[in-house]
């Protein structure tokens, strides 16, 4: 991390920038098995299995918009405005795995929990670094 984000006010509990590439790529593991098990799913299941692999993939793009709005457009503001949806697609997903496949739910547990911090995060930094 160098420029913009290193000018920026930051909130309290803000980890140091070596955390977020290991937390995030384990991250992104579980959320890749927890869609795999979903997806491996027999055939019976399949009008249950689309909508939650739908749902899989709507928080996978919200993620990935995320990282442009915050941090390609300097805008905590956006970041926000991105990331609120995400944690609601999140537990969406999260219920409907959860129906379907448990451990592919309890998978996404970590992932719910680091993005509501994310969620403190960024509106922390908005708070602070209003202009």
């Amino acid at each position: 991390m160098r420029g913009w984000y290193l000018t920026l006010a930051t909130p309290p509990g803000t980890p140091p920038n070596w955390v977020f590439a290991p937390v995030w790529t384990t991250l992104y593991v579980m959320v890749g098995t927890a869609g795999w098990l979903v997806w491996r799913l027999p055939a019976h299941m399949s009008v249950a299995k689309r909508a939650a692999l739908r749902l899989w993939g709507w928080q996978l793009l919200a993620n990935a918009l995320w990282t442009p709005a915050f941090f390609g457009l300097h805008s905590p503001a956006l970041g926000l405005a991105v990331i609120l949806p995400l944690v609601v697609l999140i537990g969406l997903t999260l219920r409907a795995f959860g129906q379907l496949r448990p451990m592919a739910a309890a998978l996404l547990v970590p992932y719910l929990l680091w993005t509501c911090y994310a969620t403190w995060l960024n509106a922390g930094f908005w708070w602070l670094n209003r202009i």
